[in-house]
């Protein structure tokens, strides 16, 4: 049995099926069967080559897996797997150049190298980092005036990927200071008046909540 001009090893054969291993190439083949009795009509094989990934987006989601992620590259038509660390799912090919998959759940947090498997082999290269949900412990303060501009730190745990800080359903300005610690300014109320407002912080790991107190303008 030949692949274009290479002979393929033979592992088993019966009257009506031949079990071959292909020999190395590239492109398209034709393949053809040599028997005492003459050689078949040609049939073409396609050779695939190991799939190149360029970039993955996001870089990062929730311990407890879920969220979707998008892998850009070249070669992934034919895409079986994604691999997370040990964890592996099955993709959704968009095109060649495109796939998406649904992160599994993590270990724990910490970065994993991700793999994506095709008919032309394995390729490595890109990591996913697994964030734990924040905590937030104390906000300081935790009320300021209805007209806002108060800065206000944020204390808790796993804070370093906050995306956002929203005062009731506004959103606030901030800096993340380090992974314990995000600084805020709080917005002015919608209406202009006090009351509570819950703070949320939302990062790569999930969301955390607290409460914050808009004050009135002492009156006259």
């Amino acid at each position: 049995m030949h692949f274009g001009t290479k002979s393929a090893t033979i592992t088993a054969n019966t009257a009506t099926s031949v079990t071959v291993i292909s020999p190395s190439g590239s492109g398209s083949v034709p393949v053809t069967v040599t028997t005492p009795g003459g050689t078949s009509n040609p049939l073409l094989f396609f050779y695939v080559g190991a799939p190149f990934k360029s970039s993955l987006s996001p870089v990062s989601g929730a311990t407890a897996g879920g969220g979707s992620v998008t892998i850009n590259g070249v070669g992934m038509a034919t895409a079986t797997a994604v691999h997370f660390g040990a964890a592996t799912v099955t993709p959704t090919v968009v095109n060649d150049g495109q796939l998406t998959a649904t992160v599994p759940p993590g270990t724990g947090p910490g970065p994993v190298s991700v793999s994506v498997t095709t008919a032309g082999g394995t390729n490595n290269g890109l990591t996913y980092a697994y964030v734990d949900a924040p905590t937030i412990t104390a906000l300081a303060p935790a009320s300021g005036p209805a007209s806002g501009g108060t800065a206000v730190t944020v204390t808790g745990t796993n804070l370093a990927t906050t995306q956002s800080v929203i005062f009731g359903a506004t959103a606030a300005p901030f800096t993340v200071i380090s992974d314990t610690s995000v600084v805020v300014v709080s917005p002015p109320t919608a209406d202009g008046a006090g009351g509570p407002a819950h703070v949320t912080v939302t990062t790569s790991g999930g969301t955390a909540v607290a409460g914050f107190t808009y004050l009135n303008a002492p009156g006259i």
